[in-house]
C-alpha cells in the first residue's frame, strides 16, 4: 500500500492521488545535467594541464566537492521535496502531505468545504497544471500549487462535494 492508502479510514476510498506537476522539478533536472557536464569538462581540462599531480588531485577533489554540494542542494533536495509531496481526494476528505524530515499534513473533510476554484496561467495551461483553491468553513482559503490537470481535479472535487452534500440531505430527511 502507498503512503496515502495507509492513512485511510475503513470505509474510505481513495479517488485521486497526485504529486505536484513535474514542471516543479524541471529546474533541478537542468541543474543536474549542466553541473555534471561542467564538472566533467573541467575535470577533463584539468587532466590535460601540466599541473603537479598533488595539485591535480587536490583540484579534482575540490571540483568533486563543489559538484556534490551543488547537486545535493539544487537537485536532490527539490526531487526529495517533490517525491514527498502528496495531494489526494477521498470520498470523505481532501488530504495534503509534505515534508522530508519534518512532515506536515492537512485534511479537510468534504462537509467543511465551502467553495472550490482553480487558477492557471498561460504557462500553466501549456503544462496542464494550475492552482487549486479550497475554502473551508473556518479557515482562510488554501492554495495547492502545481496540481496536474487542475481543471479535472476541480471538477472531481466539486462533484464529490455535491455527492457528500446529497448524502447528508438524504440521511437527515
Amino acid at each position: 500500500m502507498g503512503i496515502m492508502e495507509d492513512g485511510l479510514a475503513p470505509d474510505e476510498e481513495l479517488l485521486l492521488h497526485r504529486h505536484k506537476h513535474w514542471k516543479t522539478i524541471l529546474g533541478a533536472i537542468v541543474v543536474a545535467v549542466v553541473s555534471t557536464a561542467a564538472s566533467v569538462t573541467l575535470l577533463v581540462l584539468l587532466q590535460g594541464r601540466d599541473v603537479d599531480s598533488l595539485w591535480r588531485w587536490v583540484l579534482g577533489i575540490a571540483l568533486g566537492v563543489a559538484w556534490l554540494t551543488a547537486f545535493s542542494w539544487w537537485t536532490i533536495a527539490p526531487l526529495a521535496r517533490w517525491a514527498t509531496t502528496h495531494f489526494a481526494i477521498t470520498n470523505r476528505r481532501l488530504m495534503f502531505r509534505t515534508g522530508v524530515f519534518t512532515k506536515t499534513g492537512i485534511d479537510i473533510p468534504m462537509a467543511r468545504i465551502n467553495s472550490v476554484q482553480f487558477r492557471h496561467s498561460l504557462i500553466d495551461r501549456m503544462f496542464r497544471t494550475g492552482t487549486l483553491i479550497v475554502e473551508s468553513a473556518s479557515d482562510e482559503p488554501l492554495e495547492f500549487d502545481d496540481i496536474p490537470h487542475v481543471a479535472k481535479v476541480h471538477a472531481m472535487l466539486y462533484n464529490e462535494l455535491n455527492d457528500t452534500l446529497d448524502d447528508d440531505d438524504h440521511s437527515s430527511a
